[in-house]
């Protein structure tokens, strides 16, 4: 596929999604939303790590206004179920793990694109606005279900009723992402996370999604066996041999993927 909006380059198992319309700093319309969820659900079949990443100054600032959004008539239900969802789904069903390498700003659906990724690694200078309310809405994208599952509701309603800043430090320090890194550092740094993600045990990568997620609607009877029934598939698997192996012999394991 041609992809106009978004760069998508496939190089040493590790696909990168580049939002690509800096001059909007790198705003969400219909093309991009599409363009974003073919691309992962392309490289899952044989990426094995994707990176979700911005050009320019910005991650995302979120859902692009002057994409012909007439706040009189505007179908939001529509938009968020046809354009938005399937991204989203595409992200969480992702068999792979993606980064979200947040280079700048992440605003509005922005914000919630990057949170709904499995691992978030932000620039210091990078910051996270739940801008929705300032314009009347609520958090959409996920963003009412991703964010207080990762910094708990009073932080969550506190961040999204006053629409404040949350610099990539305090996102770190609440939980909301993984990692904030000197802005000199950050593309060498998510590049080598990426890279020791995909010479990582695929397999066992996905299972463990598979039970992170499951994790928030399970009781600990139904997480338990879910748990073992996933163990043992990994424990099939010519990786988990590999690692065993490797780890007996005292060198680095060499794991093959699906």
């Amino acid at each position: 596929m041609h992809y106009e909006t978004i760069r998508f380059t496939l190089e040493n198992d590790i696909a990168t999604v580049t939002l690509n319309r800096p001059e909007v700093m790198n705003a969400l319309n219909t093309q991009m939303r599409a363009e974003i969820t073919h691309a992962v659900r392309d490289a899952a079949k044989s990426a094995r790590v994707i990176v979700l990443t911005g050009e320019g100054r910005a991650f995302c600032s979120g859902q692009d206004l002057g994409d012909g959004v007439d706040a009189a008539t505007a179908d939001l239900e529509r938009t968020l179920r046809d354009e938005y969802e399937p991204m989203v789904h595409a992200i969480h069903d992702s068999p792979v793990p993606i980064i979200a390498a947040v280079n700048g700003t992440a605003a509005g659906a922005g914000a919630s694109l990057a949170l709904n990724c499995d691992v978030v690694i932000a620039t210091q200078s990078a910051v996270f606005l739940q801008a929705f309310s300032r314009i009347g809405l609520i958090p959409d994208a996920g963003g009412t279900y991703v964010l207080p599952r990762l910094v708990g509701l009073a932080r969550a309603m506190g961040a999204s009723l006053f629409a404040d800043e949350i610099t990539a430090a305090q996102a770190m320090q609440w939980g909301m992402i993984y990692e904030a890194v000197p802005d000199a550092d950050f593309a060498a740094h998510w590049q080598a996370r990426a890279a020791y993600l995909a010479k990582g045990p695929t397999v066992s990568y996905h299972h463990l999604k598979e039970a992170m997620h499951a994790s928030y609607d399970n009781s600990l009877k139904d997480q338990l066996a879910l748990e073992a029934r996933l163990q043992n598939r990994c424990g099939q698997t010519r990786d988990f041999k590999e690692g065993v192996l490797a780890f007996l012999e005292k060198r680095k394991p060499r794991y093959e993927g699906r």
